[in-house]
């Protein structure tokens, strides 16, 4: 199957409502860390011009993820990252992944990118671009971005927590990490 998949824009905004449903169904499935997103944060997304979306070969919603800038556009999440059921296993998530990656660097070249998940395949993805584990103190310290966690399942562990720590991954893309491996002398 061929899928179109690129920055959203105003006409995808009749989306909005079935990716929320998508990403709220999700996490109920995997009993994971998704937190919930309503259709009016996600039409703000793809009307700001921060967001990537997949449609199959109909026009129809395949997925979606989305950027947020924090901490004064020093960093930039990529969030959201959502396949429908339909299509998931045919390698979509790489392509939605790899257009919100190259829209962050784009909009945001300087940023640290980082992104906070429970899921294997999502992790996966982020070690092939480039980011690192990281403990959430080397993320955003911006108290926006953690209200944001509010919708998750598992946001009472985040604030025992001190918001340092919770059963999220938080990963890091650092575009000043230059790592140089040198064979030592004999």
């Amino acid at each position: 199957m061929n899928f179109s998949v690129k920055v959203a824009d105003a006409s995808h905004l009749k989306y909005a409502q079935a990716i929320s449903d998508e990403i709220y169904l999700s996490a109920q499935e995997r009993h994971t860390g998704i937190a919930k997103r309503t259709p009016e944060y996600l039409s703000e997304k793809i009307l700001a011009g921060k967001s990537v979306i997949a449609l199959d070969e109909n026009g129809e919603f395949a997925g979606f993820s989305y950027i947020e800038s924090w901490g004064g556009k020093h960093y930039v999440a990529n969030s959201g990252l959502i396949v429908a059921h339909r299509y998931r296993g045919m390698g979509l998530s790489r392509l939605i992944k790899e257009q919100t990656f190259i829209l962050s660097r784009q909009l945001f070249p300087h940023a640290k990118i980082f992104s906070i998940t429970t899921g294997g395949a999502v992790m996966r993805l982020n070690y092939e671009f480039g980011f690192r584990p990281v403990p959430f103190s080397e993320l955003t310290t911006d108290p926006e971005f953690w209200k944001g966690c509010e919708g998750c399942r598992n946001y009472d562990i985040l604030l025992r927590n001190n918001q340092e720590r919770c059963i999220c991954t938080g990963l890091l893309y650092d575009p000043d990490d230059r790592i140089t491996i040198k064979t030592p002398e004999k």
